[in-house]
């Protein structure tokens, strides 16, 4: 499922889209020019490159003005500008400690931000960025779009590398939606406006710093990471064998490690908090419940069998920590909770279960706990002491799936199984299967979660 594109409004009054995917720590994004939010998240080449991010943090990527779904017929786009759009999206969602990943254009903005906000910005991740006009490919990057305006597109898709046929004739269609020629002329008189020359301000950068860039890029020479990297006070340099623009097919993974590496680091890993955006719009819930908690109570009594739930308490509230979910309320014996990512949730499932698979192997008094899950649009609002609750279809749907389990089983809908499309999970089909106050039967599948 696309995550929904919200607007920001800049203070020169420009509205900026940007798009929130994924849990974990905050990573804002500006997109690569020549972005579409929305077309980049569906495209093998750049869905790739997002997706990865958002499996791991919290992704907060955004168009710049001019750009794919943000205002277009912008007169002037240099670093002021720029950092106009990067403040828009940060203040929208209430940011208050993230990292800035920023690549080509986009590095003097998140520069400037970094040293005039130093205690929000966790860390800085920069991608094949210049910080001198003249380390640039003028030829391509100015006189080419002016003189042939499809070649330049062409050229741009061909820098991928790909082999599948007709991948870059589908990534050049992208191209034409994201950015017309006149609009290309306003970013290119802004490279003169600053988005390229920011030199002087590298060695006033305080807080940590990954310099990446791929060896083969056209645009700027490698030459120019070993030059950022040496006036930024104790940057890390990580030079890559490739030349894409964006960090997708062979470059992904290695990319990825370095961005993994450097986030653990900073020590904001798993138990970096999610930012509340505010957007309830698309969610996965999961419930979790004791199997036979009454029972269990009348047999051991109210001491003991509290004992044993604060376990399942224990091993629930570790699971979600780790896995980036929000935990919307307990119901004694179970769980509500909620993710922006089904893929995040279903990890999350399984290692619950696997946690008390382990435990009661050994222990005296098993606890088998079974969970359900569904995604769609909840409703969020505030129960009467406040707090944040969700209601509506969505919900209630995986609330009784959660209900037709057996302890230690965890049970999905069809729309988990397809989010998940292409992901190294298994499933089993139990068919359509009639849940209470609901008239007409649900797809649902055991996931496959043991080795046994």
């Amino acid at each position: 499922m696309e995550p929904r594109i919200r607007y920001a409004q800049t203070k020169d009054g420009v509205s900026i889209a940007f798009m929130v995917a994924g849990d974990g720590v905050p990573v804002v994004h500006p997109f690569f020019y020549l972005s579409h939010l929305q077309l980049n998240w569906t495209n093998d080449y750049s869905g790739q490159w997002m997706r990865a991010l958002a499996d791991r943090y919290q992704l907060i990527a955004y168009d710049a003005r001019g750009n794919g779904l943000s205002q277009r017929g912008v007169e002037r786009y240099g670093l002021e500008e720029a950092l106009c759009d990067l403040e828009a999206v940060i203040d929208k969602l209430a940011l208050d400690r993230f990292v800035i990943l920023a690549p080509l254009g986009h590095g003097g903005a998140a520069i400037r931000y970094a040293i005039e906000n130093e205690g929000r910005v966790l860390g800085l991740i920069l991608w094949a960025v210049s910080a001198r006009t003249k380390s640039l490919n003028r030829a391509l990057i100015e006189t080419l779009p002016m003189e042939n305006w499809e070649f330049f597109l062409q050229s741009v898709a061909q820098s991928a590398n790909w082999v599948e046929p007709g991948a870059v004739r589908d990534y050049v269609d992208l191209l034409r939606q994201t950015m017309s020629r006149d609009d290309y002329r306003a970013l290119a008189r802004g490279s003169m406006g600053g988005l390229f020359d920011f030199e002087d301000l590298l060695p006033a950068v305080s807080v940590p710093t990954l310099v990446m860039h791929p060896k083969d890029f056209v645009m700027v020479d490698s030459e120019e990471a070993m030059h950022i990297a040496t006036l930024i006070p104790d940057s890390r340099l990580v030079l890559l064998e490739g030349g894409s623009t964006i960090p997708s097919g062979d470059l992904l993974e290695p990319t990825i490690e370095a961005i993994e590496e450097f986030m653990s680091e900073l020590g904001v890993g798993d138990d970096s908090a999610t930012v509340e955006t505010g957007d309830a719009a698309f969610r996965t819930v999961l419930f979790t419940d004791v199997e036979g908690s009454t029972a269990l109570t009348d047999r051991l009594g109210d001491a003991r069998a509290r004992e044993l739930l604060r376990e399942h308490e224990r091993i629930t509230r570790e699971a979600l920590k780790a896995h980036g979910g929000t935990e919307v309320k307990t119901m004694g014996d179970g769980f509500m909770a909620s993710f922006s990512s089904a893929t995040r949730a279903l990890e999350c499932a399984i290692a619950v279960q696997s946690a008390f698979a382990e435990r009661n192997e050994s222990a005296e008094e098993p606890i088998k706990v079974r969970i359900g899950l569904n995604a769609g649009e909840p409703i969020a609002e505030d129960d009467p002491g406040g707090r944040g609750d969700l209601f509506g279809t969505a919900v209630n749907v995986a609330a009784r799936i959660a209900a037709k389990a057996k302890g230690g089983e965890i049970l999905a809908s069809n729309v988990i199984r397809e989010l998940v499309a292409g992901k190294e999970f298994l499933f089993n089909d139990r068919g359509d299967t009639e849940l209470r106050g609901f008239e007409d039967p649900v797809r649902v599948y055991e996931v496959r979660w043991s080795e046994e």
